[in-house]
């Protein structure tokens, strides 16, 4: 199928072929179509499978198709859980929307309003935002929402995780009750699509294999002491294999500690993490992008908005967690038919989640005991245990032939498969 058996506009497609896309993903030629007839419509699929332009394609064509005389306000709101996906979404609008005389706007936190509020004034047709901005600029009488005709929530488990609930009721109660609605999203516990449905009305769903693991990511599961994690994270960056990767750390003091650390490595390293002003945010987001920095040490703020096709590497320095963060955070790799691999590290407060995540992978992830001192400066041995894998039974490992003993021992704590 191709993207020309929509009924899109003549400059929507030229743009299409533009930016290089022919054929539409599953979830593209699942949802266009019931959104371009106007139904409510909840999305489900992996990350990175091109839920985006599966409702700004539609949105855009109904737009054009506007009739009547022109309405004060944008007719189409999007909302984001985080700011780096909400100007990756306003982006891909415009680029969509390029020579069709259709204006977007993107709005969230962290910055001043005198330039939010002038581009509201200019006239717009769309708005990205964050729920809190939206809200002040509402409040404060700069935006209308009066004539909002259709409604996005993107990204829905991570916008209703992250508390921001009560900011969506109260936004929905803004808008008109005639409505179109799209709710978009990777995962979808059972306590979340209850609250999404309730928004919903008779809607379509579009499940496009939300709950698997995708095909072009492998996943390895590294065990390591605690304090060994860094020596690792050291030799696995240094590996010929990792190209580009983002570091996944758990909290934002230790995200930009450690980034100082590779870059004092001579890595090129720098940091992602809510404490940096929105100016410091976006030129590490476009660095990395750029092939400034090849390495980005990173919260959970950018296991969503982050749209780099290339990416080699997801390294886990510290687990999510919970199994819907490790979708996420691995999503960012393995984009657009690239292979990619989602490295983790397994320090010994982590086998809860990293025997559930073993399950909904479904494929036997390869584990690997770390000793950081072992692996570099002594002869391959074996690993020492814990009392609790001393009582569990050992597999011997297989024989390597025709490697060194300096190539055994770095098969034996870098393997990059399955």
């Amino acid at each position: 199928m191709s993207f020309t058996a929509f009924p899109l506009h003549h400059q929507l497609q030229a743009n299409l072929q533009a930016c290089g896309y022919t054929v539409p993903t599953p979830i593209q030629e699942a949802a266009i179509g019931p959104v371009l007839d106007g139904r409510d419509l909840l999305g489900l699929a992996q990350t990175g499978t091109g839920k985006t332009a599966a409702f700004v394609l539609p949105i855009l064509q109904r737009l054009l198709e506007r009739t009547g005389k022109p309405t004060p306000g944008p007719r189409a709101l999007i909302i984001s859980p985080t700011r780096e996906l909400a100007e990756q979404t306003n982006d891909y609008i415009n680029k969509l929307a390029a020579r069709t005389g259709l204006r977007s706007a993107v709005f969230y936190g962290g910055v001043g309003k005198a330039g939010q509020i002038a581009r509201i004034r200019s006239g717009i047709d769309s708005v990205v935002a964050c729920p809190g901005r939206l809200l002040d600029l509402v409040q404060e009488g700069a935006l209308t929402l009066t004539n909002i005709r259709t409604l996005v929530l993107d990204e829905a488990d991570h916008m209703f995780d992250r508390g921001f609930l009560p900011d969506i009721r109260r936004i929905i109660k803004l808008l008109p009750k005639q409505r179109q609605n799209l709710v978009f999203s990777a995962t979808m516990p059972a306590e979340i699509r209850a609250l999404v449905e309730a928004i919903l009305s008779a809607p379509v769903t579009v499940q496009i294999d939300h709950t698997k693991a995708i095909a072009t990511i492998s996943h390895v599961f590294m065990r390591v002491a605690q304090q060994d994690k860094v020596a690792l994270l050291r030799d696995v960056l240094n590996n010929e294999g990792v190209r580009s990767a983002i570091v996944f750390t758990r909290t934002k003091h230790k995200a930009k500690n450690l980034a100082r650390q590779l870059e004092t490595s001579g890595l090129r390293a720098t940091s992602l993490q809510g404490n940096l002003s929105q100016q410091k945010r976006q030129q590490a987001l476009n660095g990395f992008k750029d092939g400034s920095y090849t390495i980005l040490v990173a919260t959970d703020i950018a296991s969503r908005g982050i749209d780099v096709s290339e990416i080699s590497h997801i390294i886990n320095f510290d687990m999510p967690e919970t199994a819907e963060t490790y979708t996420h955070r691995t999503g960012r790799t393995g984009r657009a038919q690239h292979n990619g691999e989602a490295i983790s590290f397994i320090a010994e407060d982590n086998g809860h989640l990293a025997a559930r995540l073993e399950r909904s992978l479904g494929a036997h992830l390869s584990y690997r005991h770390h000793s950081y001192e072992t692996a570099t400066t002594k002869p391959a041995g074996p690993a020492e245990q814990t009392p609790r894998q001393a009582k569990r039974p050992q597999k011997s490992a297989p024989r390597q032939r025709g490697k060194s003993a300096s190539r055994r021992s770095r098969a034996a704590s870098f393997d990059f498969g399955i």
